[in-house]
């Protein structure tokens, strides 16, 4: 079967699989371009409050998929385009949807795979998955924006121990590290993502939804002064334009009442 990224949808849950049998799911070119399209989608989708994202056969994602590479990676202007347009193009994606991310993590979490893993906002993993980016074996580095996207996730010792040494790290180590919510039994993966799915989707879907427009400023910081940070002035000016929502006063209203909310 094709390299490919499935997109399902189970009620208010979307489903995000990495499929490349074979490969551990490597992400592939045309991987990379589905998995915008597939964010692109749920992005749009209203109904949807939650989004699982996991990989076929008992790993995440292995890393890229060094089998293309010499199609493209040594002229500049090919391998810039691949990493700015497709790479970042399905990376981007995943910023940018505001409906909540679970990552599922298996087996291989490797290069491309703690990418993807760092789009999202909730990581759980089995005690046997690993994480690294060992490109350094490969002879080329992490591209700038993913570079960054992946230190600002894992921390920036850790990046570089990743980076500079090749270091490969243990499921247990990347709890510690601060990179995942929660490490349990292989076989006990799955359903706790859905489990974490289902709790957000219980939850008010506007409130999510704009929790999650405030984390992504706070990737944007601004410097004051004296080193701080601030919101900036656009996104404080439409914090709480929900006053008068109805979502607002029901949740408000339920918990007065002492009965559970029906958003």
């Amino acid at each position: 079967m094709s390299a490919r990224v499935e997109l399902a949808f189970e009620g208010a849950v979307a489903r995000v699989s990495l499929c490349h049998p074979g490969k551990f799911n490597a992400m592939s070119r045309s991987m990379w371009r589905d998995l915008k399209t597939s964010f692109d989608a749920i992005q749009q989708r209203t109904d949807l409050r939650c989004v699982v994202v996991s990989g076929k056969g008992g790993h995440f994602c292995a890393g890229g998929d060094i089998a293309e590479y010499p199609a493209f990676r040594f002229n500049e202007v090919t391998l810039r385009e691949f990493h700015e347009s497709d790479v970042w193009g399905g990376l981007e994606a995943m910023l940018l949807c505001d409906v909540p991310i679970v990552a599922q993590i298996d087996g291989n979490c490797m290069g491309a795979g703690v990418e993807i893993a760092s789009c999202c906002d909730i990581r759980v993993a089995g005690v046997s998955a690993k994480f690294g980016a060992p490109i350094a074996r490969l002879g080329f580095p992490m591209a700038p924006r993913e570079a960054q996207l992946v230190a600002g996730a894992v921390g920036d010792l850790t990046a570089r121990e990743m980076l500079l040494e090749a270091a490969v790290l243990d499921a247990p180590m990347m709890l510690v590290r601060g990179f995942l919510n929660s490490v349990m039994a292989d076989a006990e993966v799955a359903g706790e993502a859905l489990t974490r799915a289902h709790r957000i989707a219980a939850l008010a879907p506007q409130a999510t939804r704009l929790n999650k427009q405030t984390f992504r400023e706070f990737r944007r910081p601004h410097a004051m002064a004296d080193g701080s940070f601030y919101a900036t002035e656009s996104i404080v000016s439409q914090a709480y334009a929900y006053a008068d929502s109805a979502e607002h006063r029901e949740g408000i209203g339920a918990f007065l009442d002492k009965r559970k909310p029906v958003f």
